[in-house]
């Protein structure tokens, strides 16, 4: 996690917290003043198109790095509104890179479009859900051929996400929750992965 914020740091991107250094063995970081939501809720658009806008510049730092390596650009891997912090009810900046490394950038717009605008309980109408999906990927900039991608990405997101609990869940004794939270999050990816896939086309249309 250092090098990559020593990477961020290097090509001025503000968006992330500054590595310090070391006291007593452990990493010490700047603190980002600003809140981090509770949960995941609506978005406008103002705050989908400036969480687009920050995903971009971050993956833009990295783009030809070492840490990149062969592979596109360095991920966050979570970049959902949970890892974001908010001033003035805008996202400016992502924290917890824990799980950062080298992939494609659409993994990482996949998440956010997930994580910011789908939702199968739909607090926010289908149509306008599928509309900052479209946004997410203007904002970012996709091209053609990725956005044509970007609702199966979506997909195999939540897939892995299924993956990434039940893998935990089997290990009850060293995992990060307990396995009622671990089967809530089973439960919760599964249902997501199910309402993408019965909308699809929804989604496919506002980003042709």
């Amino acid at each position: 996690m250092a090098s990559l914020l020593k990477i961020f740091d290097q090509q001025n991107f503000a968006g992330a917290p500054k590595y310090l250094g070391q006291v007593d063995g452990k990493d010490i970081f700047t603190y980002i003043v600003g809140d981090v939501p509770a949960k995941f809720q609506p978005w406008s658009n103002g705050q989908v198109r400036a969480a687009a806008r920050l995903l971009r510049e971050m993956h833009d730092a990295t783009r030809g790095s070492d840490l990149a390596g062969r592979f596109d650009v360095v991920c966050h891997h979570d970049p959902g509104p949970n890892n974001a912090v908010f001033q003035n009810e805008i996202p400016i900046a992502f924290i917890d890179f824990e799980q950062a490394a080298p992939g494609g950038r659409l993994e990482d717009v996949a998440y956010m479009a997930w994580t910011w605008s789908i939702s199968s309980k739909q607090t926010m109408a289908l149509g306008e859900q599928a509309a900052q999906v479209r946004l997410i990927a203007d904002t970012y900039g996709l091209q053609e051929a990725e956005r044509h991608a970007l609702t199966d990405c979506v997909l195999e997101r939540q897939s892995r996400n299924v993956r990434f609990w039940a893998e935990l869940a089997t290990h009850p004794e060293t995992a990060p929750a307990t396995p009622e939270v671990l089967a809530d999050r089973i439960a919760w990816s599964k249902r997501e992965h199910h309402f993408v896939c019965k909308h699809r086309e929804v989604f496919d249309r506002a980003l042709a």
